[in-house]
């Protein structure tokens, strides 16, 4: 199975969406973020900013491939 993205053509055209198309995505986004669910979901689902997932100890995504990659740039 090929997963690669094919270049960008810059000779091909560009497409471009009908507004209509575009106004009712707006529309459908605007309102499905105004739903009930939405709102309450908003208010209930807090992050601790204080959290140890955004300030690991070691200030790194992950101390031990961290090091190894110190150690594999210093060789």
């Amino acid at each position: 199975m090929d997963l690669s993205f094919a270049l960008f053509d810059r000779r091909a055209p560009l497409v471009e969406l009908p507004s209509d198309l575009a106004v009712l995505l707006v529309e459908m986004t605007a309102r499905q973020a105004a739903s009930p669910t939405a709102t309450i979901y908003a208010r209930s689902a807090r992050v601790r900013l204080d959290s140890p997932l955004f300030a690991p100890v070691d200030g790194a995504f992950n101390g031990p491939v961290a090091k190894v990659m110190m150690q594999w740039k210093d060789e």
